[in-house]
């Protein structure tokens, strides 16, 4: 009686490991592909719903999805909880919003991954698809350019995107910039956005 007493005090003062472990599930990735209709993503609710059903289809029992992509009514840098993320293989993004959008985030190519553990072809790729859809300024707010608060897929609009891979033409902070490089050309269509290095895809963060 006395040793099953001992036992139960133990089991007490030191709860199971896994219940200070730290999760590192995928809360992070880029999409494999676009939705289909280039900048027209169904609004902020169209793109949302689309990481959720990515990350559902390669097994993540996450609960809420948004899409990094800022709109006249909301920024970005809003929308994707606190953090930490991890990419799919486990790998830290960021601890928080701040770190996310400060120099020391751990977004590189080899790190930005799509939700099926892939890296995403970049500068020097064939092809390169490096160019994400974010609508966005560096520190995460609303750039006035979101294809129409993504509901343009056409030849008119333009869209803000960074770069997965952090390389452009040159060093300057645009070039390497993961999520506010430059502006699309010739519309939010989906051929538009080959031409320029991109195909349409965004980033997904988990929120819960």
């Amino acid at each position: 009686m006395k040793r099953k007493f001992a036992l139960l005090l133990a089991a007490l003062a030191w709860p199971p490991l896994s219940a200070n472990a730290q999760d590192t599930a995928m809360s992070f990735f880029v999409t494999s592909a676009n939705p289909g209709k280039g900048g027209d993503l169904g609004g902020l609710a169209g793109a949302d719903a689309y990481c959720s059903s990515l990350a559902t289809a390669s097994g993540s029992t996450r609960k809420t999805w948004r899409a990094y992509l800022s709109t006249d009514a909301e920024n970005a840098k809003d929308r994707i909880g606190t953090g930490p993320w991890y990419n799919a293989k486990g790998e830290k993004i960021a601890d928080d919003v701040a770190a996310l959008h400060s120099d020391g985030n751990n977004i590189t190519k080899q790190t930005t991954l799509n939700e099926k553990g892939e890296v995403i072809a970049g500068r020097g790729d064939t092809p390169n698809r490096h160019d994400i859809l974010t609508g966005s300024k560096p520190d995460g707010t609303a750039a006035p350019e979101t294809c129409g608060n993504w509901t343009m897929g056409s030849a008119e609009g333009a869209a803000v995107v960074g770069h997965s891979d952090r390389t452009g033409l040159d060093e300057s902070a645009a070039a390497k910039s993961w999520n506010s490089s430059h502006l699309t050309r010739g519309g939010c269509s989906q051929e538009a956005f080959k031409s320029t290095g991109g195909d349409g895809l965004f980033y997904c963060f988990a929120a819960d």
